[in-house]
């Protein structure tokens, strides 16, 4: 006998467009309470495959059955102190199931959403003593502003840094808040990363090409006066598997060992592609 679909049982109630394939979604729980998580954790988001796609999508190449729930995991961003809904920063991936049926959601429509987080990407392991670098590409971004939101905002006995790569300055989610951020806590770094800016109507004045150039080219070093090293920072990676590899190749060198339930090390990995 066939098992019954779960009953949507969340709502949208905000949804931004940042960029053209980048979206933030609020979503709310309709009846129920969230469950309480940490940040860097992930929630999962379902819809039923009779949900329309976008218009910006590809045509679906595999039919399924449209009382079946497509589900798929993702990172949050909110604050794991704010109870009242879950904030998620997705990119649309026109060939997928579930994002370009996300993507057509509007304030006020279902969804379905887990009552459980879960997830080991966390700041949990990471000692009180330690620096901390978060590296990402794209919606890599989401779980770190989770993290500063929650536990990094108010950070003044260690130093904190964010290296965040995309192609175009326009797909810098939370650029503005991160700014903000850097200027008004002098523990917190933040810098952006284009990989194509010949592409930018306006001449794009930071930090261009590949977040692990970035760290090579030991700027880090200079904002902090000393090097991050396994003696004294933790490093932390999520998005593209090319840059994780490229970046754990680069900090193995330097000596940092990654860390595992079973075993610590220095450099946490988030793989979510």
């Amino acid at each position: 006998m066939a098992t019954a679909e779960p009953e949507l049982n969340a709502i949208v109630t905000q949804r931004i467009e940042n960029a053209p394939g980048l979206i933030t979604i609020r979503v709310a729980p309709d009846g129920w309470e969230l469950p309480r998580f940490t940040a860097g954790q992930y929630t999962v988001l379902g819809l039923p495959a009779s949900a329309p796609r976008c218009q910006a999508s590809d045509p679906e190449e595999k039919e399924t059955g449209p009382d079946k729930l497509i589900r798929r995991a993702y990172s949050i961003a909110s604050s794991s102190v704010v109870n009242e809904y879950i904030e998620l920063y997705i990119s649309l991936v026109r060939s997928g199931q579930l994002t370009p049926r996300l993507f057509n959601l509007k304030v006020g429509d279902r969804l379905w959403l887990s009552p459980k987080c879960t997830g080991y990407f966390t700041l949990k392991d990471v000692p009180s003593d330690m620096n901390i670098v978060l590296v990402a590409t794209g919606t890599g971004l989401a779980p770190y502003m989770s993290m500063i939101r929650s536990e990094l905002y108010y950070e003044q006995s260690r130093r904190v840094a964010i290296i965040h790569g995309a192609y175009h300055s326009w797909d810098l989610g939370y650029h503005g808040e991160l700014v903000t951020l850097a200027r008004m806590h002098p523990m917190f770094t933040y810098i952006p990363v284009v990989s194509a800016p010949e592409e930018e109507p306006v001449p794009w004045t930071g930090r261009t090409g590949f977040v692990q150039e970035t760290w090579k080219s030991r700027m880090i070093d200079g904002v902090w006066g000393f090097p991050p090293s396994p003696d004294n920072t933790h490093v932390f990676l999520c998005g593209h598997p090319a840059m994780i590899a490229s970046m754990e190749e680069i900090i193995k060198e330097e000596g940092f060992v990654e860390h595992t339930r079973r075993s610590p090390g220095q450099y946490h990995l988030e793989r979510y592609w």
